[in-house]
This record gives C-alpha cells, structure tokens and sequence, in this order.
C-alpha cells in the first residue's frame, strides 16, 4: 500500500486529486495539507510514502516545505504537482531535492505512473522534462540562469521576488541580515539584474513567482 499526502491551498484542487485516487488500488491517502506547515506536522504524526506538493503556497512556500521534508523525513518521497510550465521549474526542483515533477494539468494516467515510480525509489521525469533535460545537454546547452542557482539561492530569490524584505528572509531563513545581503549580491550578479523590481520582473517573466 502507497500512502499519499495531498498539500495544496486551493480545496478544489485537492478534492480533484482525491477524486483521481480514490479508485487506485494500492493507494491510500494518509492526509490532506493546506499550507507545507500543515503538512509538515502531518508528517511528525505519522509516516508517508510520497507527497504531492504544490509550490505556491501560503506561509512556508513550497520551496521551504521541500527543503524541510527533505532533512526532517528522508524516507518520504515528493512528487511537485505546480501550476507553473516544467520548462521554468522542472529541472531547478529536481536539483533541490524532488523525485519528481509533474503540471496539474496532466492526466490521471501520467500521475499514477508518477506516484508508483517515485514510491519504488525512482525519479519520475515526464516526457515533457526529458526532453528539456536532452536540449540542455546537447551541445553544452546551459539554460536559464536561475536553472543554475543552489537550493539556498533559489530560496532567498523566490522570496525577493515575492517582496520580502532582506531581515524578514533572514528571519525566516534564520540567517543574518549580512549573509541574506550576500545572497542577493550573488542573485543580481548570477541572474544579470540589479535591482529587487528586476528580480521580481524576472521571476514573473520566466513564471517563477505569480501575478495573482
């Protein structure tokens, strides 16, 4: 039996997932999640096999949630289901620690192949994400700049780009407002802006951040 934690802030959204489980033999779901410190805590009350996590989420950001799911419970797999195209965020997730990314929009099919390859200990990379992988590595072909950013960077640009001020990231973060600074120095420099506005406008132009 596959035990699944569904995390996502829209409720129709995760009633349309359950709905897409519920005649799957083998699948269970073990909890459902509004926001990565829900699900979080769902987790220390009880073990799960895979994750569906979505990335924009309110409070900890899907990122953060990621992040803390991947030191705190190892053994419980994350397959990213976002809203966001696999062209802007497949490839950086799956560096950061994701065993898989897949846009909601796919089909009942794809997402059961993609829990049960996760769950078996594999990365799922669709067909649309292979063939990103593929154009990347032929002729030493690089990507967008923000493909290239470590967990931490990615993490203190989503939240520049989302307006958070420098000690608030620190805060949260639990870094020193020096060491946030040096971040978003690096940022600026890897990304080829300069300013925050210009960080953000990135963010939204390559779908990073939303403009809802």
């Amino acid at each position: 039996m596959v035990t699944i934690g569904i995390v996502d802030d829209h409720q129709i959204v995760r009633a349309g997932f359950r709905e897409m489980l519920s005649d799957e033999v083998g699948v269970e779901l073990a909890f459902e999640a509004n926001s990565g410190e829900d699900a979080l805590q769902h987790l220390r009350d009880g073990a799960c096999d895979v994750v569906l996590l979505d990335l924009s989420l309110p409070g900890k950001s899907g990122v953060d949630t990621l992040r803390e799911m991947r030191q705190r419970f190892p053994g419980t797999r994350v397959l990213v289901l976002s809203g966001f195209p696999e062209e802007r965020y497949a490839l950086p997730m799956m560096r950061n620690g994701a065993d898989g990314y897949l846009c909601k929009d796919c089909e009942r099919d794809e997402l059961i192949r993609a829990i049960r390859t996760v769950a078996a200990g594999r990365r799922y990379v669709s067909t649309r994400t292979a063939e990103i992988l593929a154009r990347n590595m032929s002729e030493g072909a690089s990507g967008p700049p923000h493909e290239a950013l470590s967990e931490r960077e990615l993490q203190v640009f989503l939240r520049l780009a989302r307006g958070e001020s420098v000690s608030d990231i620190g805060a949260a973060l639990h870094l020193s407002i020096k060491t946030i600074s040096t971040y978003r120095s690096r940022l600026l420099e890897k990304l080829g802006v300069s300013s925050n506005a210009e960080l953000a406008a990135y963010a939204l132009r390559h779908g990073l951040v939303s403009d809802g």
